[in-house]
């Protein structure tokens, strides 16, 4: 199997203003963070984006942005823009991968539709059209095997998954966070052969070494702590694994508030950094009281020394 992808893949969250709206210059300044982070590949918007509250305009804003800050970075051909395309329906989401591979995106990731029915052969065809709407522009799909296909609880088997990737060309990646994920990544690529090129962990990259030891050619975790994340591979990859479980073990603590959390702890973190101008979320759902604040304070002093970006290059 040869992998081309391979590394931290870092979620931005989309940034808003206080008063809900869209702040580019704080989106444009956390994929520069990325970047200065070390971070391998670029995702968004999908979860971790908040991709369901953003119009189809704000989305195109959302792709463009990161197609252009990784080529302002020097970082094009390097730093792979991963652009999420998930959509209510097929018609929308081919509508989505068309655009970002007319903007200049290396890849798409996509769930299946989520407002249709999600028997398999509705599925198939789902990404049959997505691999057609890129297929032009010769970049790959990701499949997102999330444990909540279609928001009702219903991921792909691994054996379906190897055949999206066997039938569909274009199919080539996956992104493996459902219920099951070690033995689903050791079931397709022990199955799916060179069809697919290779497939992220998720979950915030919590099961990390367990994805590594399958065969996991990077995760794909949202970004607050992406310089931390990014020398855990890094080290991994460099043939470190003792140090690399070391510090890995000092950044679970933040990932297991996120997990309580989602989208407010990746933006409050953001937020305290300086990297984004404001911690509003759309998304309904839990915030930080302030207890919670008090146990990231704690969690944040002591993951900071770790911390390579100090000041981004462009404040809020």
């Amino acid at each position: 199997m040869t992998t081309t992808h391979r590394g931290l893949f870092a979620i931005p969250p989309t940034p808003f203003t206080d008063d809900g709206a869209l702040d580019e210059t704080s989106l444009r300044r956390t994929i520069e963070f990325c970047l200065e982070a070390g971070t391998h590949g670029i995702v968004t918007p999908v979860n971790a984006s908040e991709f369901s509250t953003l119009t189809t305009a704000e989305r195109h804003v959302v792709a463009r942005a990161t197609v252009e800050e990784i080529a302002r970075g020097g970082k094009k051909g390097q730093v792979p823009a991963v652009i999420g395309v998930c959509a209510p329906t097929t018609a929308e989401a081919v509508g989505f991968a068309r655009h970002a591979a007319a903007t200049g995106a290396d890849a798409v990731i996509t769930m299946p539709a989520y407002a249709e029915p999600t028997d398999e052969d509705t599925i198939f065809a789902f990404y049959a059209a997505i691999a057609e709407a890129v297929a032009p522009a010769g970049i790959p799909v990701y499949i997102q095997n999330h444990e909540k296909t279609n928001g009702i609880g219903h991921p792909m088997s691994a054996e379906f998954v190897t055949r999206l990737c066997r039938e569909i060309g274009p199919v080539q990646y996956v992104k493996e966070e459902s219920f099951g994920t070690g033995p689903k990544i050791t079931h397709v690529l022990a199955h799916a052969g060179d069809a697919c090129l290779g497939i992220m962990g998720g979950k915030a990259g919590r099961y990390l070494f367990d994805e590594v030891r399958r065969g996991a050619c990077g995760t794909m975790p949202a970004c607050e702590s992406a310089d931390v994340h990014a020398r855990v591979w890094d080290l991994i990859d460099a043939g470190r694994p003792d140090d690399a479980r070391a510090l890995f073990n000092e950044l679970l603590p933040l990932l297991n508030i996120e997990a309580a959390f989602g989208t407010a702890v990746y933006k409050e973190v953001l937020y305290r950094r300086r990297i984004i101008a404001s911690p509003f979320k759309r998304l309904p759902g839990l915030t930080l009281d302030a207890i919670d604040q008090q146990e990231l304070d704690v969690i944040l002093d002591q993951l900071s020394v770790h911390f390579t970006v100090r000041t981004p290059t462009r404040r809020p």
